[in-house]
């Protein structure tokens, strides 16, 4: 129950229903905040308890001062937790494990219970093994299942002993997707209270449901379970960003474009841990599909989220998505109420502002290897020729590059490196690869596979290609993995679906595939082709993330694109090819296509869009989204609210986060003596810390699984095993493409061993192991930005089981940060303008850090004295940034703050 201090308690009538609602023009000083600050509000009226959440947090919301920086600690509490289920299983994992230790502890098991519902869609784990053909769909699945049976069957365990928490089979769709299309409800129904829904997701594109007005974010998989067990998400009252859009969107571009040029303009502006708000007039030209794609990319550019208020839009995507008219008539008429509605013409206050007209952005891509780098099309051959250099030539600045460069020597034709390599099919024909050959084209990934407008615009340039007999290219790899079995149900209604087909674009699962590194291997004589002449191939897929070495082992460059151009560049088989200006190919006649006479107008999408999208269809898939299919349903489970914990799998074993805990946390200690396990450079991200992709056979994750009695066909991907930690440990650090500065002239998990003599090369696992056995604490050391990219639980999980104490960097991805601390790992921030080169840092130090344990007496210290055996000193600053992190790290993590917690209560 509500303190109630501002007399907000109120009641809504709506139709014949009746709700409790919190006013928000109760507290002075509301109706002049942005829509997200809005939401904050609603939130700590509703949930003030005097204690956590007082008078004086709701006050200072109200006085909000837009110029301030935040300083302002709140406690959010989301109404809701989403998960897919590369994160989600190690959640439910954890939530089996303390299950387990409530119970060792004397406490009820039954007590470790989501106290808010928690949703989870199996999205990640189908790989995009076959393509190309009809049967790619039913074969991938077959082997999807096959692969993850156990982690299934311990999902479908989780929807049967928790309650409040619900699974959606594979084969169903991406978890943003459904959620926009679904499971988010925009104002929440509970307990006879409405009031706006929010949430939390174990995926960085959560925000792709800011879209719908609905306040949410991506957080580590330690945070999410914590808002699961009822804890609210510490946070400062952030600065908001107005973006203010005018105009149209020109004709020939699309939602891509713009979320690219959004991109773009706010990385460069600088929006990290900021709350980026949309409004003016532009706003209400945007389809909500399109503002659902730039809500999604909000992790590319940094802010926290990235939010359009309800208006009209809203009312109508919730209809043709299949809401009641009661949740229509409540959403409109709450926001109204509650001054959520958008005013085109008001300028609420921004912390800073930004302006874009619409009808000034043009059709770009992004690569070859961050989201932000954005290529207006017509240029894109002629950066490809220079950016190709960074991969092929023998003299680049290899500093610059953390994807090394290859030792092959580069052949210049026309300007542009060459190397002209044969491959014979399996059929016996043969053809020519270079660098720059596309070979992988994927209509892919919730950033545009839930926009009817530009799948739309995709089939219907399949279908004038096939009309004039273009095909794509034999080496390029095309696959179609929508976001929501809706895709393919107005693709057949349209009787578009066989054009794609046509071209190889045939149905490869529902699921993320390609974007997170799912692509499957390329067809073997491909492959065989890229290794053996180090070709510097491409991707082109309509993602969010086009990160080194993320999308397939053999590419090196990759770049996002709108689903009309992957179409498009599946044709030209090249990023060489100027394809505003080269022929894609020749007619039937021998006469030369180029894009724009395959290029749909406007009219053309908005028709099929019109007469092929209907609400029956929402309806229809979405049904009985929980119940799957008889695989899903036939799949065997144990019964009890305690997990049978099968000492035999190699993919879901309990983790060892709760060995020996007890009831009172020992007093934080100084790190002495610490040796530096990895030494890192510029935008080292979570790609690059966490387990992800495939699992090589000579690694310490393979040589365990080895041991274990998997067949090297049977490793399946580390995404796939995050419910293991044995195997995600071993994957820590382990990407291809890291190149750790302790051990020079390495790539991938490698470092040195300082507990042997003369610090031999070796695992990263396999230092870690020693140094834990000789009980040595261990520090990374890294530059800028470290942690960027998704937010990933395993990513701090995996550091601080490699016995890690303390991570230096020079700055911090705000959720990588925090999972540290959820982990009890300090994160520390070299000296302004200082940094590992600046003070001479080799990494073969030895480390001293004192003055964390000012921590035990309740208090953060701002510094703590770093010094080394070589006589390097400095006052690293410390990112404990909020009191509610400052316990987490005080009970050793968030898991064993929780944990005693609801014991005590």
């Amino acid at each position: 129950m509500s303190a109630n201090s501002f007399d907000a308690r109120s009641t809504l009538q709506v139709g014949d229903e009746s709700y409790e609602i919190f006013r928000l023009d109760k507290v002075e000083g509301s109706a002049r905040l942005p829509y997200s600050l809005k939401v904050l509000l609603e939130n700590l009226l509703r949930t003030e308890d005097g204690a956590n959440i007082t008078a004086d947090h709701i006050r200072a919301l109200g006085n909000w001062d837009p110029s301030a920086q935040p300083s302002q600690e709140i406690q959010f509490t989301p109404a809701r937790v989403i998960m897919q289920d590369f994160t989600g299983v190690p959640c439910v994992v954890d939530l089996a494990t303390m299950r387990e230790a409530v119970k060792e502890l004397g406490g009820d098991p039954a007590r470790i219970n989501p106290l808010a519902p928690a949703e989870l869609v199996i999205d990640h784990s189908v790989i995009a093994d076959r393509f190309g053909t009809p049967e790619a769909f039913t074969q991938n699945v077959e082997l999807e299942y096959g692969r993850n049976k156990e982690r299934y069957q311990f999902l479908r365990w989780g929807q049967t002993a928790f309650d409040e928490f619900k699974v959606v089979p594979p084969g169903t769709g991406i978890v943003h997707q459904v959620n926009i299309e679904h499971l988010a409800r925009t104002v929440m129904v509970r307990n006879g209270q409405a009031y706006p829904d929010t949430l939390v997701g174990t995926d960085s594109h959560t925000t792709m449901v800011n879209g719908l007005g609905v306040l949410g974010w991506g957080v580590g998989g330690i945070e999410a379970e914590a808002a699961m067990l009822g804890q609210p998400v510490s946070m400062l009252i952030p600065r908001v960003v107005g973006f203010k859009l005018t105009g149209s969107l020109p004709t020939g571009t699309t939602a891509t474009d713009l979320v690219l040029t959004i991109t773009e303009m706010l990385r460069k502006h600088g929006v990290v841990g900021k709350f980026v708000e949309f409004y003016g007039e532009g706003v209400s030209s945007i389809p909500l599909a399109n503002r659902a794609t730039i809500g999604n990319m909000s992790p590319e550019f940094g802010s926290t989220a990235a939010i359009f208020p309800i208006d009209g839009e809203t009312i109508n995507y919730l209809k043709l998505t299949g809401r009641s008219e009661q949740q229509l008539a409540l959403v409109e008429a709450y926001a109204k109420e509650q001054g959520l509605w958008l005013d085109p013409a008001a300028e609420p206050d921004f912390s800073e502002k930004l302006e874009l007209d619409l009808s000034t952005v043009v059709p770009s891509i992004a690569g070859p290897k961050r989201p932000q780098d954005r290529i207006i099309l017509s240029e894109a051959a002629e950066r490809f020729a220079q950016d190709v250099r960074n991969y092929v030539s023998e003299d680049e600045e290899t500093g610059k590059e953390s994807f090394p460069a290859s030792d092959a020597p580069a052949v210049n034709h026309n300007g542009v490196p060459s190397k002209p390599t044969p491959v014979i099919a399996p059929d016996g024909s043969q053809y020519e690869i270079d660098h720059g050959a596309v070979t992988v084209a994927a209509i892919t990934s919730c950033t545009n596979t839930s926009n009817p407008y530009v799948m739309v615009a995709a089939a219907l340039v399949a279908k004038k290609a096939v009309e004039k007999g273009l095909t794509r290219k034999p080496w390029v790899k095309t696959t179609l993995a929508p976001g929501s079995k809706v895709v393919m149900d107005y693709y057949d209604r349209a009787g578009l679906t066989p054009y794609l087909d046509k071209l190889g674009f045939n149905l490869v699962g529902y699921g993320c595939t390609t974007c997170i590194g799912n692509s499957g291997p390329l067809p073997e004589e491909v492959s065989k082709a890229v290794n053996e002449a180090d070709l510097a191939v491409t991707s082109v897929l309509s993602g969010n993330r086009n990160f080194e070495g993320r999308i397939n082992p053999d590419v090196k460059m990759n770049y996002l694109a709108s689903p009309p151009l992957v179409v498009a560049y599946a044709i030209a088989g090249s990023m060489k090819v100027d394809i505003t200006k080269d022929a894609l190919g020749t007619d039937q006649d021998g006469n030369p296509v180029h894009l724009a006479d395959i290029w749909p107008s406007e009219k053309e999408v908005e028709e099929v869009v019109a007469s092929a999208i209907g609400q029956e269809m929402f309806a229809s898939s979405y049904s009985d989204v929980f119940a799957g299919d008889a695989q899903w349903q036939a799949l065997p489970i144990p019964t009890g609210n305690t997990f049978e914990w099968d000492p035999e799998s190699t993919y879901v074993r309990k983790p060892p986060y709760f060995e020996g805990m007890t009831m009172e946390p020992a007093p934080v200690q100084d790190v002495t003596g610490a040796r530096v396990l990895a030494k890192l450079g510029d935008s080292v991200t979570t790609d690059h810390i966490s387990p992800a992709g495939a699992i090589k056979a000579d690694t310490p994750a393979g040589k365990y699984l080895t041991e274990h009695g998997v067949e090297r066909r049977d490793f399946n991907s580390y995404g796939s095993r995050r419910g293991n930690h044995e195997v995600m440990i071993r994957g820590t650090f382990a990407n291809i493409r890291l190149r750790n500065q302790v051990a020079p002239g390495t790539e991938g998990g490698y470092t040195r061993d300082f507990t042997q003599e003369g610090g031999p090369v070796s695992f990263i696992y396999d230092a870690s192991q020693n140094y834990q056995a000789a009980g040595i604490p261990l520090v990374i050391l890294a530059g800028k930005e470290y942690g960027s990219g998704s937010s990933r639980d395993w990513a701090a999980k995996g550091t601080a089981l490699l016995g890690v104490k303390a991570v230096i960097a020079e700055s911090y991805e705000r959720i990588h940060r925090s999972n540290l601390i959820g982990m009890g790992v300090l994160p520390l921030q070299f000296p302004e303008g200082a940094s590992a080169l600046s003070l001479g840092l080799t990494g073969e130090e030895t480390f001293s850090i004192t003055g964390v344990t000012e921590l035990n007496e309740g208090t953060t210290p701002r510094t703590v004295k770093v010094t080394t055996d070589t006589g390097v000193e400095f006052d690293a600053v410390v990112r404990i940034d909020t009191p509610g992190e400052a316990d987490y790290y005080r009970n050793g993590g968030i898991m064993q703050y929780v944990l005693r917690s609801l014991i005590r209560k």
